[in-house]
């Protein structure tokens, strides 16, 4: 079965078509300035990137111009429409209503809908994106696979706030967790590569991005994780904060005469590594920058690494033990001297890295020496393909 997946932000489309057989991508791409101009990209397998200006005032068009470079006659990697079996949609919020990938229908979307205050900025654009491939698929199946699923395991020990128990009656304000479907890829994948039954291993997975999260995954259930209500909460991030005293968004607020909502857009936009170095978002940059002597740029890093040492030390609290550490995401995947300098700090875990092995970039592989006790691995993380697998589930 060919699987389209789909990941709609508030102005962009990211594509992919994978065989679910053989588990290739097809084709992939994405569509940009979604309201603004419009920019198609496409690129068949093992063919060239096309690049296509047009004008996309919905999504509805991104996915027409989608679906017609599919079918393209020349370049297309489809011959026609009818070889999509299925569409799989990243929805980043299910809130406590969907505590697994399902089939989308009429009340499902009610449902995604009522959980649109837990995700404002992500949650109306995946809507938009589900009606604009129903309106033009009407007999195509269409999964919703959620970014919090995986973490609807977490003991309410865990996910529980310490404010006032109404307000997660009222609200449902609670830890939810993101980056639900890249951990749930790569603690799965770890346990094959070890293997050791999934359900019999205790793992923390690092998702190490411009957004980033740390997972505990022990006996194959996400019983705790970094992020939070919002994707906000947990390590410092490109642009996010994460963890902050909230006494600082008041403060803030009364010093630089804004609202809350002023104050969380800076912790949202204007923090994190970029808003600590004052140079970039990008850890290349900062590395390059550190490399040269930029105290700030170094500080950054070196405030990043020490967040994601301390969070993996809290979760092999939480599990009372670990057995693999895996690191994931553009960042976890491709810099070195992040995963050295965290693990310089888990040293009281009996891990040392090989040096060798930690200096490539973006292959799995282990880094640790056979010797020591936890073993800690890269494992790039693959959400398409994980949103095709979970699609197929459903509806093959």
């Amino acid at each position: 079965m060919n699987v389209l997946v789909i990941n709609c932000g508030s102005s962009s489309l990211k594509y992919q078509v994978i065989d679910s057989d053989s588990e290739q991508v097809l084709a992939k791409g994405l569509c940009e300035r979604i309201g603004i101009d419009g920019r198609l990209v496409y690129q068949p397998k093992g063919g060239e990137k096309e690049i296509t200006d047009a004008p996309m005032p919905t999504h509805k068009e991104a996915v027409s111009m989608v679906l017609d470079a599919l079918t393209n006659e020349k370049t297309g990697a489809l011959k026609s429409l009818d070889e999509i079996g299925a569409v799989g949609h990243r929805v980043v919020h299910g809130g406590e209503k969907f505590t697994a990938s399902t089939v989308i229908s009429d009340e499902v979307l009610k449902t995604v809908e009522e959980c649109n205050d837990l995700a404002p900025l992500h949650n109306p654009a995946n809507i938009i994106g589900i009606n604009a491939c129903r309106d033009l698929m009407k007999d195509v199946p269409m999964v919703a696979v959620f970014d919090t699923a995986f973490h609807q395991t977490m003991p309410k020990e865990a996910f529980m706030y310490g404010i006032p128990y109404e307000y997660y009656e009222k609200y449902a304000i609670r830890k939810y967790g993101f980056h639900g479907t890249s951990h749930s890829f790569v603690s799965k994948r770890v346990a094959e590569i070890v293997g050791k039954p999934y359900e019999s291993l205790k793992t923390i997975v690092c998702h190490l991005g411009n957004g980033a999260s740390i997972c505990a995954v022990e006996n194959g259930k996400s019983v705790d994780t970094s992020m939070g209500l919002s994707p906000l909460e947990g390590l410092i991030m490109g642009t996010r904060s994460g963890d902050v005293d909230p006494s600082v968004i008041e403060f803030i607020a009364n010093k630089e005469n804004l609202d809350a909502a002023g104050v969380l857009s800076i912790l949202n936009k204007k923090s994190g590594v970029e808003g600590i170095s004052g140079v970039s978002s990008d850890f290349r940059d900062l590395e390059a920058a550190a490399g040269e002597g930029n105290e700030k740029a170094q500080l950054a890093l070196d405030m990043f690494c020490y967040r994601v040492a301390k969070y993996v030390g809290a979760y092999v609290a939480a599990m009372n033990g670990v057995d693999v550490i895996a690191f994931t995401a553009g960042i976890g995947e491709n810099t070195a001297i992040v995963r050295k300098a965290v693990c310089d700090r888990l040293g009281y875990l009996g891990i040392t890295l090989v040096e060798e092995k930690n200096n490539t970039r973006g292959e799995e592989l282990k880094i640790s020496t056979d010797d020591s006790k936890v073993a800690v691995y890269v494992v790039p993380t693959n959400e398409e393909l994980a949103i095709a697998r979970e699609t197929v589930a459903l509806v093959g």
